[in-house]
């Protein structure tokens, strides 16, 4: 006679993420998305070696970013579709060979070709955080999100330094070296130690139109679903709108904070500045302790605490011009208050369309990508015109405005 745990096995949810295989993927998502922000300490050496002008180089960046927001609505959505472990091996692998066409690119438009293709794959991440979440046990998922988030911050936050760091010692190409080394370990290392998903979720009832029947609907059906989820769901409308307005803010400070640095009176260069990277790290302890706050069902309580944060960081951020630890005191808040509210989003989010996960999570990351946009280019120019206070002035009226759209949501 069967057993009745081994009959029902394979109906059954998986029962929990092992802590070790979340950090594991945690890894692969820090590693997949510091894929797009190596070039940015790089681009003087790149521009030297294929004699770009360094007016144009700036393509690099664009062209990256340009491929990940096309990844999050191509790709993304493949894992409500597709066994998630089989998508996150297969775009791991794929990204070996896109970062060693760049590591090898003898011209500049077979570079700028493939640093697109490295954008596009780097999206694995956000499969990535689809696929812990629904691996994770219910009561459990909240940390299990903050676990997974936290390599995302960690990879962004210090993919300069690394760069950096490595750049000098052995050139830039020898970056997408390391990374394309790295990237193969990993995607191995998800093919063979992770489970697969042993249980996709139904639609909840009252959910029958076409973006919870992933199963018998084309891609193009699948990638336009992705829109009619914000028409449907409210949740990921006002997370979504969180995402643009609080990761606007962060790029705010992230982005031009580089100009007053290498300029005196501090004259830093790039591999001190990269290392600020640091202090932003160590704000990414706030998504394990938001995760498990939301476990415990104060996921509001923690994206207030969040959202006041990011808005008092702006003060420390201000009084740069007096000494560099302000802003180092600055990134470790605003960073800390980013993740509490992105991981709180999240853990929404998954709880709202179990079986459409990976789409609501494109979603929501495409105003994430269009804030990160905003900041970059509104920073810039503010700073241009006016300086640092004026960018300070902009990064705190975002956050406030971040704050006062959660009071208003909150209320009704």
């Amino acid at each position: 006679m069967t057993s009745p745990t081994r009959a029902t096995a394979a109906e059954a949810p998986p029962r929990g993420l092992p802590p070790a295989a979340a950090w594991l993927l945690s890894v692969a998502c820090g590693l997949a998305v510091a894929n797009v922000y190596y070039s940015q300490p790089l681009l003087d050496l790149i521009a030297t070696d294929y004699g770009i002008d360094p007016a144009t180089i700036g393509l690099v960046g664009t062209l990256t970013q340009t491929g990940y927001a096309l990844g999050l609505l191509l790709l993304v959505p493949l894992g409500d579709h597709v066994n998630r472990r089989t998508l996150t091996t297969a775009q791991l692998g794929l990204s070996v060979l896109a970062l060693a066409a760049v590591a090898l690119a003898p011209s500049a438009p077979l570079m700028l070709a493939a640093m697109a293709a490295v954008g596009v794959l780097a999206v694995v991440a956000q499969v990535v955080v689809a696929y812990a979440a629904s691996l994770a046990a219910p009561a459990d998922r909240g940390r299990v999100v903050g676990t997974v988030t936290s390599g995302i911050v960690v990879g962004i936050l210090l993919a300069r330094t690394v760069a950096g760091t490595i750049g000098d010692l052995a050139g830039w190409r020898a970056v997408y070296v390391v990374s394309a080394v790295a990237t193969g370990a990993m995607a191995l290392a998800v093919a063979v130690v992770l489970p697969a998903e042993r249980h996709r979720p139904s639609a909840p009832t009252g959910h029958t139109s076409q973006t919870s029947q992933t199963a018998r609907i084309s891609y193009p059906r699948l990638i336009g679903s992705v829109f009619t989820l914000f028409a449907e769901e409210p949740v990921l409308r006002a997370r979504a709108v969180l995402a643009l307005l609080t990761f606007t803010s962060i790029t705010v400070l992230l982005t031009p904070m580089v100009l007053p640095l290498a300029a005196p009176p501090f004259s830093l260069s790039h591999t001190q500045i990269g290392l600020f990277g640091l202090a932003g790290a160590a704000g990414a302890l706030g998504a394990g302790r938001a995760g498990r706050q939301a476990d415990r069902g104060r996921a509001e309580h923690t994206a207030g605490i969040g959202l006041l944060a990011m808005l008092a960081a702006w003060i420390p951020a201000a009084l740069l011009p007096h000494s560099v630890w302000w802003l180092v005191l600055a990134m470790v808040v605003i960073d800390y208050g980013l993740q509490s509210v992105h991981v709180v989003n999240q853990h929404l989010l998954y709880q709202v369309r179990p079986e459409a996960q990976s789409r609501l999570t494109a979603g929501y990351m495409l105003l994430y990508s269009a804030g990160c946009a905003a900041g970059a280019i509104g920073s810039t120019l503010v700073y241009e015109h006016w300086g640092w206070t004026a960018v300070c002035l902009l990064g705190a009226a975002t956050s406030l405005a971040a704050l006062l759209y959660w009071l208003a949501r909150k209320q009704n």
